[in-house]
């Protein structure tokens, strides 16, 4: 009975260490150069924003940089048949500043790519219009694997090599999500608290994050609460394998980001 006093003291230190979001090198995906960072996040279906986005979401929203987020969703989810009732789920962005696109040949499939070309036709006036200096999205392995998600870096890419060669039109810094392995992708919590110790072993090393350091957004459990909320708003898509998701992804507590390089950077 004597350790239980150790045990309980542990446990209490465990969760205040743990009970807080911890961000590394924020800055490094807002554009340097601007005033007021503008932020666009690319996603594929309605809810990816938050199965896969929230600790970066919620940490954009009280940065001290302010950026202003905005969400493009290229379609409205309705592989089956659902997707009016799937835009209304989006969440944790302004109205305003969220659109979801109805075009013919950017429809939720399982195995159907994206073309790229067409995602960037279709991206480009949100780009160019609302002034975006970065936009953020999946990595080429689409985090899931699902191909209408690793069909967007390469769109979006696309997109920032055509108004490369313009010069009269500012150019958006690309980053992709980084896709974890197996392992680490579905261990949840403990994966989270490598990652915190990691991140905060670097800070230590790292005094001052370089440009290249890699930005990371680890959520506290209040965080991990609101993306659990928004989650079960997606009502929808509450399957039994969701609420698996929502206990042992890492994604529901750790983003970890790289600049997606084109082939003219």
């Amino acid at each position: 009975m004597m350790i239980f006093p150790f045990i309980l003291a542990a446990v209490s230190l465990l969760l205040s260490a743990f009970y807080k979001s911890y961000e590394f090198n924020t800055a490094a995906l807002l554009e340097r150069t601007a005033s007021h960072p503008r932020v666009l996040l690319l996603t594929a279906h309605p809810d990816d924003e938050c199965f896969f986005f929230a600790p970066t979401i919620l940490a954009l929203r009280r940065s001290s940089s302010s950026p202003e987020i905005f969400s493009l969703c290229l379609s409205s989810g309705n592989a089956d048949g659902i997707g009016q009732r799937r835009k209304g789920e989006l969440v944790r962005i302004e109205k305003d500043n969220r659109w979801v696109i109805e075009h013919p040949q950017l429809q939720d499939n399982i195995t159907q790519q994206w073309d790229a070309e067409i995602i960037a036709e279709v991206l480009r006036p949100f780009v160019i219009e609302h002034h975006i200096t970065s936009v953020l999205t999946f990595d080429i392995k689409g985090i899931s694997s699902h191909p209408n998600h690793l069909s967007l870096p390469l769109g979006a890419s696309y997109l920032i090599e055509s108004l490369s060669s313009s010069s009269h039109t500012p150019v958006p810094r690309l980053f992709s999500l980084v896709t974890v392995p197996v392992l680490p992708k579905y261990t949840g919590l403990p994966s989270a608290i490598l990652a915190r110790i990691g991140v905060i072993s670097q800070a230590f090393v790292v005094f001052e994050p370089t440009v290249d350091s890699l930005p990371v957004f680890i959520s506290g459990i209040p965080d991990y609460l609101t993306t659990a909320r928004a989650i079960l708003a997606h009502d929808s898509q509450m399957v039994w394998f969701r609420y698996l998701y929502m206990t042992f992804s890492r994604y529901m507590w750790v983003n970890e980001w790289v600049e997606f390089k084109t082939q003219k950077a």
